[in-house]
């Protein structure tokens, strides 16, 4: 068996980036891109008011109050295209161009205004409300860099650089073969002796929460001519995940019939728990993931191993497994030579950290514990029993795990 980490580094060593596409800014968010993004205006294009009030000459304003003649408007979208002299102001509306001249903005509230004439009745510094031009970006100038995954922000930022279409790149499809006579699809006649098969549907959303395009290729049977046919879906994929038939039983054929299909093993059986018998390899140019049929394996092994090979594949750096310290509830038992990931739930808070509950059966089957739990507890190969009150470390598995 290898370590999780080693598992780890050799399946990001074996993946390269997906091919580019350039898509509509309106489609871009959640995308990663493929280039670097340089601004095609200045932001703002010319000195900017960022208040309502009047624009004026800081040197009118040595003594206070002081009365000016009002000589014109700068709104949003408008200009005044005079020079301002000495003893005249510009009534100015946020957004508006300051007019050669002046050099400071007085907001309104601190002026009275008759007619032609506005008295300033407070005084101010010098570029006081000025927005100057380019503060925000340049043209020429870089926005955000390849490699970025582009949230709502960064939308807003290249609406605002004139930018309508962005290279990216493309969600990573991954194929996912479910394994196995037991299973059968949700809202289809069930057999004495079969199960529903959950797992496909399960790492499905995992992918799409991920950033990738998951394409269920269905249900093999425990035949070499079904897998093997089965199979042959994943050649367009960016990435084959199998789902079961990774172990060692007489029914466990993925290794058997795609070794015979070109399949390659780089390895096969890690020391975590679950997900032990995790598999990877190249099944004819196609990297192969093969995963646990139990679905917390499959959960703990997306989180671990899933996430990062589709981070790699977008072309952004692989993320981390997040993990934060918490506070036991309870007393636990020394851990053997696996790492473990247990699921586990927070059930409140002890000195400024989550407390944490396990749950007292921890069998790899159980949805009801899986979907009730909101972290992992996560130990270490040999960690030592723990006492009530001590602090471990969890995996937070809310929603917001796969980055924003």
């Amino acid at each position: 068996m290898i370590s999780v980490e080693e598992a780890r580094n050799n399946i990001l060593s074996a993946l390269s980036s997906v091919s580019t596409e350039t898509i509509s800014l309106h489609t871009a968010s959640g995308r990663v891109l493929a280039e670097d993004i340089m601004a095609r205006r200045t932001q703002p294009p010319s000195d900017m008011s960022a208040m309502d009030g009047y624009a004026v000459k800081i040197s009118d304003l040595t003594k206070i109050p002081v009365t000016l003649t009002v000589i014109g408007e700068a709104p949003a979208g408008g200009s005044y295209d005079a020079t301002l002299q000495s003893g005249q102001a510009v009534r100015i509306f946020t957004g508006g161009p300051v007019p050669n001249g002046a050099d400071t903005i007085v907001i309104q509230e601190n002026t009275s205004r008759d007619g032609d004439s506005v008295t300033i009745e407070e005084g101010t510094e010098k570029g006081r409300f000025i927005r100057k031009a380019g503060i925000d970006f340049k043209e020429g100038g870089k926005g955000l860099s390849a490699g970025k995954t582009l949230t709502p922000r960064d939308i807003g930022l290249l609406a605002a650089m004139n930018i309508p279409w962005v290279t990216v790149r493309r969600k990573p499809v991954i194929a996912l073969l479910s394994t196995g006579d037991e299973l059968v699809r949700p809202g289809e006649p069930v057999g004495p002796n079969q199960i529903i098969s959950s797992n496909a549907l399960l790492v499905s959303a995992m992918v799409e929460m991920a950033g990738g395009m998951p394409i269920d290729l269905g249900i093999a049977q425990d035949n070499e001519q079904s897998l093997r046919h089965m199979a042959e879906g994943a050649k367009s994929a960016d990435l084959l995940v199998t789902l079961g038939g990774a172990s060692v039983g007489d029914h466990d054929l993925v290794q058997t019939v795609l070794g015979k299909e070109g399949l390659n093993i780089d390895f096969w059986r890690i020391a975590m728990r679950p997900g032990k018998p995790l598999m990877f390899g190249d099944l004819n140019g196609t990297p192969m993931l093969g995963m646990p049929g139990n679905p917390v394996s499959s959960v703990v092994c997306s989180y671990i191993f899933l996430y990062p090979a589709i981070d790699a594949l977008s072309g952004r750096s692989p993320r981390k497994t997040l993990v934060s310290p918490a506070i036991l509830s309870h007393d636990i038992k020394e851990n053997d030579q696996r790492e473990d990931y247990q699921r586990a739930k927070i059930i409140g808070e002890k000195d400024g950290l989550p407390l944490v509950e396990l749950f007292s059966n921890q069998d790899s089957s159980l949805l009801s514990a899986l979907s009730a739990a909101n972290c992992f507890l996560k130990r270490a190969p040999f960690a030592p029993a723990l006492k009530k009150g001590s602090q471990v470390s969890i995996i937070p598995l809310d929603e917001g795990y796969p980055r924003c």
